[in-house]
């Protein structure tokens, strides 16, 4: 016999196995049996078996069923999530249910989370072919970039759930985004489309409670041995996809889990990061933890003689999420990735985000030379982006296009002072100075002819020296010398990276 209660759970005998299922929510029509894995649909209070489905793979999430948080004042809880699969690794996305039945999804978004609810797109939507990366479109009347337009599949299910696309059959998967800091889904598993809008959020200001153990998940442990060495390699970070050996240094790509053969690719010749992986730091008043490392290279569209080089190192904090520290030869900048998508003039030249116009400074392709540490998508030497750098006053906005995703990230400049005193690198502080003057004011700084114009003079004159003495030494000109590096202001933030 179904048993409903007045607290609208509805529980029932499954199927597949007899063992208890239950539904807190209306709206939810499937339901995955803990038991015996029977894919189990609900139609008007009687439940049938569909099929079965795949174990879930471990995540390492902080998040579990059961878990419950607050989200404007009105209290939810996770009762069940769905596991996909795309080009660029596999991610989670939690089905909530709030005390009246209603439902939401905690997504993964930028090594950060999305906390979304279903939405209308005012019209009919286009075909995913239709919503070409980079293109402007309408939701609700509100303009809308589309960020990424992937091919993903569901690969396993567990627990309560709204909806339910077919086991391991590919559809598009779309992600707009907006200046505002708005994000909608648009999951083309089923017809018509099904949306839902959300914005970013941090797991401390939803309150949440009876999250995994972190002792727990460090006693489960992720390690294994290098495929290309043998040696040793720990996965410390729950949403790590790739990872290098510290042995042999090659890029190891964890996506499909541990538990199999492990791609990877090596790398030759090591570079060593001015600021060590592991290194520790409050920044913004944010303590810090160095997890990866990558060097990158660039050059103007159309002039593949004039080079230029960078490094970005991906910061951790397990409440903040990620950020990048950039060390680029004009300057030291903290940045992190966004939510919205900051809305480009016509010529390009101006980006509109939060209300702020940002002033085009570079342009130009960038590629990945060499990575070390964890990173929470799939790195690969050579992946190319093509990059846009904005600027307002000290404020930053970084924009980096493949051509299935653009991804965005904002932030400010930073002392190379302030760099090597928050990481206690005072020893190397000489070598850290940059072009830079100092922190820049967040309205423009004044324009007398101080300081800072006369490092910039000592700069040029340097520059001239050193194009110079690369033309009288038969080198490439232009090799960290030929211009001062834009630098990637947010650093690559994930190819797919959204999830």
């Amino acid at each position: 016999m179904a048993d409903t209660s007045p607290q609208r759970v509805y529980r029932a005998a499954c199927p597949g196995c007899g063992a208890p299922v239950e539904f807190r929510s209306a709206q939810s029509a499937y339901a995955v049996c803990s038991y015996c894995h029977s894919t189990i649909a609900r139609d008007d209070g009687t439940l049938s078996r569909i099929g079965k489905m795949a174990e879930v793979f471990e995540d390492y999430s902080p998040l579990q069923i059961g878990a419950s948080g607050r989200w404007e004042g009105n209290a939810f809880m996770l009762v069940g999530r769905l596991q996909y699969k795309g080009e660029t690794g596999t991610w989670t996305e939690w089905h909530a249910v709030f005390d009246d039945g209603a439902s939401a999804v905690l997504a993964e978004d930028n090594g950060s989370y999305v906390f979304s609810q279903p939405t209308e797109l005012g019209r009919d939507a286009p075909p995913a072919d239709n919503l070409r990366i980079g293109a402007t479109t309408s939701v609700a009347g509100k303009p809308f970039s589309v960020a990424s337009n992937l091919p993903v599949t569901l690969i396993s299910a567990q627990g309560e759930l709204p909806k339910l696309p077919p086991l391991g059959a590919p559809f598009a998967m779309v992600e707009l985004r907006s200046s505002a800091g708005e994000v909608v889904s648009v999951d083309y598993s089923s017809q018509p489309p099904l949306l839902a809008r959300g914005f970013a959020v941090q797991l401390e200001g939803l309150q949440m409670s009876g999250l995994r153990d972190e002792m727990a998940r460090a006693e489960s442990g992720r390690r294994f041995s290098c495929p290309h060495c043998g040696a040793p390699v720990e996965v410390t970070l729950t949403s790590t996809k790739s990872i290098t050996c510290r042995s042999c240094h090659s890029i190891i790509d964890v996506t499909q889990g541990i538990g199999g053969a492990l791609a990877h690719a090596t790398q030759d010749e090591p570079v060593q990061p001015l600021v060590p992986l592991g290194s520790t730091a409050q920044l913004q008043g944010v303590q810090w933890q160095v997890v990866g490392y990558q060097h990158r290279m660039g050059h103007e569209a159309g002039d593949d003689d004039e080079s230029f080089g960078w490094e970005e190192y991906l910061l951790y904090n397990a409440k903040r999420g990620f950020s990048f520290l950039v060390d680029a030869e004009d300057g030291w900048s903290i940045v992190k990735p966004t939510t919205g998508a900051p809305t480009l003039s016509q010529d390009r030249r101006f980006a509109t985000y939060l209300g702020q116009t940002y002033n085009l400074l570079y342009a130009y392709q960038a590629e990945t030379t060499y990575a070390a540490g964890e990173f929470y998508w799939p790195v690969e030497r050579g992946q190319k982006t093509f990059n846009r750098d904005f600027g307002k006053g000290g404020n930053l906005l970084s924009m980096e296009e493949s051509p299935k995703e653009v991804t965005w990230s904002s932030g400010g400049k930073i002392s190379s002072d302030t760099v090597a005193s928050a990481f206690k690198l005072q020893d190397k502080a000489g070598m850290m100075k940059r072009g830079d003057s100092g922190p820049i004011s967040p309205k423009g700084g004044g324009g007398a002819w101080g300081c800072g114009s006369i490092v910039l003079l000592l700069v040029v004159i340097l520059t001239i020296l050193l194009v110079i003495k690369a033309c009288t030494d038969n080198t490439p000109s232009g090799y960290y010398g030929g211009r001062t590096s834009g630098g990637s202001y947010g650093g690559y933030s994930g190819g797919g990276g959204h999830k």
